[in-house]
């Protein structure tokens, strides 16, 4: 159903395009949400209709929250948890799936890899909206699989779970996303891949992280590598690579500094043999591991701090890189800076952030937390800032 079917949500739109500093333009709105110029611009002149997932896509790149666009007043967040049980309902029959048609498995990959693209863009309302039907094939296909199509078959749900987690995880259903991880480690020997193993036990690490759990997650990690293929072909160097960017930052966590600079340098000189890319559905390249060198030097604290400026003060993410990572590093950078007193300019990396990918950056806790206190060192300030502390439900 459409949110709104005349000019006055385009006119909100572009209300809000216009205040943004710098002003985007129309090109730059539909770049952002993932929608044709043409849409955009019919929109705004009040001559079609706007779905709700076009216009949270929208509001997502506007930087507002939707209810600020739509009549309805429904929050963006709301809509995810209340399409979370969807996908519950979706994982719960993953052995047992409903009859029903099957699926080609050139459209099933086709699915699956725009899913892959949403995550790692933040579009995490469109995976919601779109997941649960898509796992239900997925199951259905696998189950009714000849022999020798069923290591495609258990490769394409993982990657599926992969992309349902991360809406999970980040709006803060752990329980459900550790059963989506555990439904990745149930299907990945039945793909029979190695590489994508080593994907599963680097997506893994979330249940550590949420439990607090650093060291059995470094410990982890570290098992990962061991069975990992030796670092030949790029896909094996990015394979391996990875694990280690991941193993640094849990080991900052676990304010382990030596093992963390040990794997840290490990991943930047696999970095070093292959070009910034997507592998396995996660971004490795230098460039990934200078923003895990900022993530490393935050997870450390104290001392470390300082180096995260350092990173920052030389070199940016290039735009080349996906969405969900580049929002990270501002993030990140907003919380060293905030430590060293920078409060402008922390609060100057969280709005770059919530440019880039306004659902990671709204969903994340580091920033409602760093938002608030902003909030109460300049309890006189900006509009601004009271605007973007209640936009991510900052307290």
């Amino acid at each position: 159903m459409p949110a709104r079917t005349k000019g006055d949500v385009g006119a909100r739109i572009a209300y809000y395009r216009s205040v943004m500093r710098p002003k985007m333009t129309q090109q730059q709105l539909a770049e952002a949400a993932c929608v044709s110029l043409g849409t955009v611009r019919k929109i705004e002149r009040g001559e079609r209709g706007v779905s709700d997932s076009t216009l949270e896509a929208i509001a997502d790149a506007l930087g507002v929250d939707p209810t600020h666009l739509r009549a309805n007043r429904v929050p963006t967040h709301t809509r995810v948890h209340e399409s979370l049980p969807a996908l519950s309902a979706a994982i719960a029959t993953y052995d047992l799936p409903d009859d029903g048609p099957v699926r080609p498995v050139h459209e099933l990959r086709t699915s699956v890899t725009e899913a892959a693209r949403w995550r790692l863009g933040a579009q995490y309302t469109r995976i919601v909206h779109k997941l649960p039907d898509l796992l239900t094939d997925l199951a259905r296909a696998y189950h009714t699989a000849l022999a020798g199509q069923r290591p495609e078959l258990a490769g394409l749900l993982v990657m599926a779970y992969r992309s349902a987690d991360a809406v999970a995880y980040k709006f803060g259903a752990r329980d459900l996303s550790a059963r989506m991880i555990e439904l990745m480690r149930w299907a990945v020997p039945e793909a029979d891949d190695p590489l994508l193993a080593a994907s599963v036990a680097y997506v893994r690490t979330e249940t550590f992280f949420a439990a607090h759990a650093h060291t059995s997650g470094l410990r982890a990690l570290e098992q990962a590598l061991d069975a990992a293929p030796a670092a030949g072909t790029a896909q094996e160097i990015a394979a391996k690579g990875a694990l280690h960017m991941r193993a640094a930052v849990i080991a900052g966590r676990a304010r382990d500094a030596s093992a963390a600079v040990t794997h840290l340098n490990e991943a930047s000189a696999l970095a070093a043999r292959v070009p910034e890319d997507v592998y396995y559905g996660t971004a490795f390249g230098p460039d990934s591991v200078k923003v895990h060198e900022v993530s490393v030097a935050v997870s450390l604290g104290d001392d470390h701090v300082g180096r995260a400026l350092d990173v920052a003060g030389g070199w940016k993410p290039p735009g080349g890189l996906p969405a969900e990572r580049r929002s990270a590093f501002y993030i990140e950078l907003a919380r060293a800076q905030l430590w060293s007193g920078l409060a402008d300019d922390a609060f100057e990396s969280l709005k770059v952030a919530r440019r880039i990918a306004p659902q990671h950056t709204r969903e994340h806790p580091w920033v409602r937390e760093d938002a608030a206190t902003l909030r109460r060192l300049k309890r006189a300030d900006s509009e601004t800032l009271t605007n973007f502390a209640e936009w991510c439900a900052a307290t």
